[in-house]
């Protein structure tokens, strides 16, 4: 399938683990959620993928202290084969953005390497971008994280206490869409702000917005000299700025 790539999934996954040595997979950690959304055309669509996953391994201390996903959370959830097809089509043929892509394009490759080694590998159906490696060339020498990406480009992630899937792939969709040079907004229309995912849990959105513009009023000087030279402007015919 030839892709065009007008279609872009910003993904964002969390995992059993973090990378310690050996590649992201070593020890055997497993992706427990995923969250994607979608943009044609660089607008939002609304369209979004989300999910929970029971790994077969339990999670680290340290990755729930990032996510808050625990081994009882995740107990009455779907395991990555019955939610993988529904997982391939979403992605299928579309540019495929997520930060510090080699991360989760190695654990989605694992996932499908353990579930069927013909199935192959991520990008044998999506072109991938790595924000964070476009982040470093814009902005070489700084710290590129997520959250400092915000601060930047003046996107409100106030509710981001906690990593989260899906909210991280919507944060890091108006990142992506400012960082190449687009403006939006992930304010959904028709939806309320807070939604469920299609396991009916509750999913917390936030709206990007822009840092407010200082506000200079004039003083009672200023304000006197602008109006002698609108007199001297007014002697020489009408005065537009009255």
């Amino acid at each position: 399938m030839k892709a065009s790539y007008d279609r872009i999934i910003v993904l964002d996954t969390e995992t059993t683990g973090m990378n310690r040595e050996g590649g992201p997979v070593y020890e055997g950690h497993k992706i427990i959620e995923i969250g994607a959304v979608e943009i044609v055309n660089r607008k939002l669509t609304g369209r979004h993928f989300h999910v929970y996953i029971k790994p077969d391994r339990q999670i680290d201390p340290e990755a729930i202290s990032v996510h808050g996903i625990t081994d009882e959370f995740l107990v009455d959830k779907p395991d990555y084969a019955k939610i993988h097809q529904d997982f391939l089509e979403f992605i299928k043929g579309a540019e495929l953005v997520a930060h510090n892509a080699p991360f989760d394009v190695s654990f989605m490759d694992n996932e499908f390497q353990i579930l069927n080694p013909k199935i192959g590998k991520t990008t044998d159906y999506c072109k991938v971008t790595d924000t964070l490696a476009m982040a470093r060339k814009i902005f070489p020498g700084k710290r590129n994280n997520l959250d400092v990406l915000c601060d930047r480009y003046g996107i409100d992630n106030s509710h981001r206490t906690l990593h989260g899937a899906l909210l991280d792939a919507e944060i890091l969709a108006d990142v992506y869409l400012l960082m190449t040079g687009g403006q939006t907004t992930l304010a959904f229309s028709g939806r309320d702000s807070n939604d469920q995912d299609a396991n009916g849990e509750s999913i917390r959105r936030v709206e990007a917005g822009t840092k407010k513009l200082k506000i200079i009023h004039a003083s009672a000087d200023e304000l006197k000299e602008h109006e002698a030279q609108l007199d001297v402007i007014a002697k020489n015919g009408s005065c537009l700025w009255r």
